[in-house]
């Protein structure tokens, strides 16, 4: 373990080994705030592990490709797209991902309420990237076209 202390922030760096082998397997870095990341031999924190760290979990992917394809939904359109999904788990999921900046929530003061959840400009920058990693995933090449829809 190495400590590491600025004036701004103090970190606490924990060396990972994999536990079979023994073998150093990386970094991580805890700040005063108890918040964790990789450290990245460009950056100080890895901007791709606090990406990852955005879209993890079982559920928000399939939340954001809900978005995509429908747009603008409702609670109920959501839990019912997503199948499986738990109610308190789609709340938990849809405030993670309104926290990061990649869906809005609109709340309606009618009777009934209406909430309503839609991509933010940053959730939308997100489908070209989806698009290209599913791809990815089924080895297919992308169509430069199919980027634009």
């Amino acid at each position: 373990m190495v400590r590491i202390m600025t004036k701004e922030i103090d970190y606490v760096i924990h060396i990972c080994y994999d536990n079979h082998t023994k073998k150093k397997r990386g970094y991580t870095m805890r700040n005063q705030t108890g918040s964790y990341g990789a450290i990245c031999p460009c950056r100080e924190v890895c901007p791709l592990s606090e990406a990852l760290a955005m879209l993890s979990g079982k559920w928000k992917m399939r939340i954001l490709c809900g978005l995509i394809v429908d747009g603008t939904l409702r609670y109920n359109e959501i839990q019912r797209r997503v199948s499986g999904i738990t109610p308190a788990v789609l709340s938990s999921s849809l405030k993670e991902l309104e926290t990061d900046g990649l869906i809005t929530r609109n709340y309606y003061s009618e009777i009934p309420v209406r909430v309503e959840y839609a991509l933010t400009e940053r959730g939308k920058e997100l489908w070209p990237i989806l698009h290209r990693l599913a791809h990815w995933s089924l080895q297919e090449p992308v169509e430069e076209n199919e980027l634009m829809e």
